[in-house]
């Protein structure tokens, strides 16, 4: 395995997806802004809610989507085309016939759970049932393109992703105007739009994988062995699939039934906020993963290792960069942003924010864990543990806590999870407990405190405006990179940023 080259790969992917990022990004939160504004906040929180209910039955397609993920990118680290097809047309039946189920458990136990248990206020129950099915129609179209996602991410052609990334987000701009001069009821239209967009992001990436990557010509094949090993994989992973889902959308569903739509909105606004931030580090574990999971299939197990240290710690740093100014300046943010901040949803922003750090650190291992396949296991213990958050959530709101008590319980139960993984990842892949604990836990907790003590300083005693902002702002990304570069890199780490900034000034000198 060339790592130089590899390492180049991801280097490139990286930026990449960094491009699409902050482009999408940009667009999506102004999306959400138009969106909030038009619907008003009641039926942006119904919209939320509703479709977190859709979600809810991704618990079961979430195992295979791992599952099919895993085996693509696992036959392409071993390199057998035969054995490649044959994944990618089992995994494209596989996923349509969970769609079919996923559809009818949906009108079923779906359709009785909206109009019996949820809290929707008085004359919206027609907008969120055809919400809901808008939504359902729009989970089996991305349903089905698991497989080819899964293929783009495993043959690290990202440029895909950043091309029709972009487009999506355009076309979502533009749902958010049309909804302004609705012919019908605005939240139904929004709805149904969404809807319309999924079906040709949808026609798209199967256009793009059928011409780019030849194990993409879809045909019916029955091989009863690989589709053993693909359900018993899924199987177990169904727990870790059905712990999140429980998790996010399952707190939401808590949320409303004790708080109600306007809360939903609040946490639908952390969520887009927090999707945004999260795509710092996410972009960079899509352009990791795959060779992660390619190293085991190969059988290097020390480059392995280092792609699991390295990955953790700059997920985490990626994270840190963008989160600390967000965190100081959430309320006045929201103001700019948003104009009219729900209530919660300064709190809601900060705790997921918070989490989503914590839990950053934790996606290299999860990716290892998946390459050995053997997850059972992991996935009862961890997922077991993930499962409470729900239980645990339910009964702090019924005994009158505040709403935020579901994010306080999910970052608890977060840490108790990666303590958890790092015990049974020891005897999976020989993963060293202590050194993660050294090169990775501590070292994100020092290079934290270092960055935020001098910002944190400075917004206690500062108003909120314009100047003093974006002052805050400079102040927190140099205190975060200084606290990076000289606490949490060593030596040769550093050497190898100076050597890189040095060659991007010489070429643009050059110029």
């Amino acid at each position: 395995m060339n790592t130089s080259e590899n390492n180049k790969r991801i280097a490139k992917n990286t930026l990449l997806l960094y491009f699409r990022m902050l482009l999408t990004m940009i667009v999506s939160l102004y999306t959400s802004r138009v969106v909030l504004n038009t619907l008003g906040i009641e039926d942006y929180g119904i919209y939320n809610v509703v479709g977190g209910v859709v979600a809810m039955f991704s618990v079961i397609s979430g195992s295979l989507s791992a599952a099919i993920t895993r085996f693509i990118t696992f036959e392409l680290g071993t390199g057998n085309k035969e054995s490649l097809n044959k994944v990618f047309s089992s995994s494209v039946t596989i996923q349509i016939g969970l769609a079919l189920i996923i559809v009818i458990l949906a009108e079923t136990v779906g359709v009785w759970f909206l109009n019996a248990k949820m809290n929707i206020p008085d004359g919206r129950m027609l907008a969120a049932s055809w919400v809901f099915q808008f939504s359902l129609l729009t989970f089996a179209i991305s349903l089905i393109s698991v497989p080819y996602n899964a293929s783009i991410i495993a043959h690290e052609k990202m440029s895909a992703f950043a091309y029709i990334s972009i487009f999506e987000a355009a076309s979502k701009l533009g749902v958010a105007f049309l909804i302004a001069i609705s012919p019908i009821d605005q939240l139904i239209f929004y709805a149904m739009l969404i809807c319309c967009i999924a079906i040709i992001i949808r026609l798209i990436y199967g256009i793009y994988c059928k011409r780019n990557f030849e194990e993409c010509s879809y045909h019916f094949i029955y091989d009863g062995s690989l589709l053993k090993r693909m359900f018993g994989f899924a199987g177990w992973n169904f727990l870790g699939a059905a712990s999140w889902v429980l998790s996010n959308h399952g707190g939401n569903i808590v949320i409303n039934l004790f708080c109600g739509p306007a809360v939903n909105a609040a946490r639908g606004i952390a969520t887009r906020v927090t999707s945004a931030v999260q795509g710092f580090s996410q972009n960079f574990m899509t352009a990791l993963n795959p060779q992660i999971t390619k190293s085991y299939a190969s059988g290097d197990r020390q480059y392995q290792m280092i792609l699991i240290y390295q990955g953790a710690r700059l997920s985490f740093y990626m994270l840190l960069l963008i989160s600390l100014p967000v965190l100081l300046n959430t309320h006045y943010l929201l103001e700019i942003w948003l104009k009219v901040v729900p209530e919660h949803a300064v709190e809601f922003v900060q705790l997921s924010l918070i989490l989503s750090m914590l839990e950053s650190i934790s996606n290299p291992l999860i990716t290892a864990m998946l390459a050995t396949g053997n997850i059972r296991n992991y996935q009862i213990i961890v997922g077991g543990l993930q499962m409470l958050n729900l239980p645990a959530s339910y009964i702090l709101l019924r005994m009158g806590c505040v709403p935020e008590m579901v994010l306080i319980v999910a970052i608890v139960i977060s840490q108790c999870c990666l303590a958890t993984r790092l015990i049974m990842l020891r005897g999976m892949i020989r993963l060293s407990a202590k050194n993660y604990l050294v090169k990775v836990y501590a070292n994100i907790i020092i290079v934290s405190l270092f960055a935020a003590v001098v910002p944190v300083a400075f917004s206690r005693v500062m108003e909120e405006n314009i100047g003093n902002f974006l002052l805050l702002c400079l102040i927190s990304i140099m205190c975060t990179v200084i606290s990076i570069l000289y606490i949490g890199c060593n030596k040769q780490e550093r050497q190898f940023v100076a050597y890189k900034v040095k060659s991007v000034i010489s070429r643009f000198l050059r110029k």
